[in-house]
């Protein structure tokens, strides 16, 4: 059997609308799902964004928020610096702030539901 893509990630979240409005300003993209308890994003390169209303996810979500992340990596010379800067004007929860880590330049910020999204720069 050959594997399949990866194209679908999907965070339970409590308030599907509160968290499209995040994720829409964040992706700079308008959701193309748009249901009562589910809401995605299509991303260029064919990866979708789901948001899922824990309440009524089966089976039933658990775990939470930070135990796992996802990641926005920034092409651009100076990308991750300049969004961090950005972050913070806009008043996003940041987890991490700026530091270099081996790969380079990060740093982490939350979702209204405390899932993290990590800001860095794509492996070369």
């Amino acid at each position: 059997m050959s594997m399949k893509p990866v194209n679908l990630i999907v965070l339970y979240v409590d308030d599907v609308q509160k968290s499209a409005i995040f994720y829409q300003a964040l992706l700079g993209l308008q959701p193309n799902v748009l249901s009562e308890g589910f809401i995605a994003f299509h991303m260029p390169g064919g990866l979708m964004l789901g948001l899922w209303r824990k309440a009524t996810a089966k089976p039933e979500a658990e775990g939470g928020p930070g135990v796992s992340e996802i990641g926005v990596m920034m092409d651009a010379p100076g990308g991750v610096a300049a969004f961090y800067r950005q972050a913070e004007a806009d008043g996003y929860i940041i987890l991490q702030p700026l530091a270099t880590a081996p790969f380079g330049p990060t740093f982490v910020i939350a979702d209204p539901d405390g899932h993290r999204i990590r800001v860095c720069e794509p492996d070369k």
